[in-house]
């Protein structure tokens, strides 16, 4: 039952460089009924030191996904949560690891999530944050804040398995609606938002990333479906066929 209610869920290593962490988080995830294990850009994979840390989860070793990019580890996924211990200027909705995990149970009832862990030294960059749609923040004593990746993703694996335990069925029918678009869907159509809004002038070039985070903060809220993002890509196409029309009548009036 705890494992079909998490099987949805990716945890993603961006760029891990300790391949004792990847046995670490491995070992982790399986004693808490997760499975898929994602790994972008591991610096060592696979590891004599990683098998030796999974002590016992070698299988989540075996099946872990290698990926180039990051587009690819979250290929699928209509929900993102990234782990972030620094305050940002813009910004995110944050959860504590408590209450990221129900809403990540939640979540997963729509399709598959992913819970992006960053490297050990600097964590996940700015435009790594931007893919994601909440923040995940581990509270610490005020004195010492420092947790390796292992015990970032034993913190959170715990807090999903306890969230699993006491999950119940809902009182009421569920509303039905359209799942979310994919992360790789999202992602096309913020592109061709950018460019058409840079095409009509509407960024100032040193405000173009701010603007930019902010209008992906509130797609991200609003959780468009596949079907959703089809109608808003197809007013950009319309809206850049109609300024293009008015630009050659104008020229032509010359």
């Amino acid at each position: 039952m705890i494992r079909r209610s998490l099987q949805g869920l990716r945890v993603v290593l961006v760029e891990p460089s300790h391949p004792g962490n990847i046995g670490a988080a491995a070992r982790a995830m399986k004693v808490m009924g997760l499975r898929q294990l994602v790994l972008v850009k591991p610096r060592f994979f696979p590891d004599p030191e990683a098998t030796a840390l999974a002590s016992g989860a070698e299988d989540i070793l075996a099946s872990a996904q290698v990926c180039a990019d990051l587009d690819t580890a979250l290929q699928g996924c209509h929900k993102v949560y990234g782990t972030s211990a620094r305050d940002r200027r813009i910004h995110w909705p944050v959860s504590t690891a408590r209450e990221a995990a129900g809403e990540i149970l939640a979540d997963l009832g729509n399709g598959d999530c992913a819970l992006l862990f960053g490297r050990e030294r600097t964590g996940l960059t700015n435009a790594e944050l931007d893919r994601c749609q909440v923040l995940v923040h581990i509270p610490t004593a005020e004195e010492y804040h420092s947790l390796n990746l292992g015990q970032a993703v034993q913190v959170l694996a715990y807090e999903l398995h306890l969230a699993a335990l006491v999950l119940r069925p809902p009182q009421t029918a569920p509303v039905v609606r359209e799942k979310p678009a994919p992360a790789e869907e999202m992602e096309g159509f913020y592109g061709h938002l950018q460019q058409v809004l840079r095409c009509t002038g509407f960024f100032q070039p040193v405000r173009e990333t701010r603007l930019m985070r902010r209008l992906r903060r509130l797609f991200d809220r609003a959780a468009p479906s596949q079907n959703e993002v089809n109608i808003l890509r197809g007013m950009l196409t319309e809206m850049t066929r109609w300024a293009t029309k008015v630009d050659k009548k104008d020229q032509d009036s010359l």
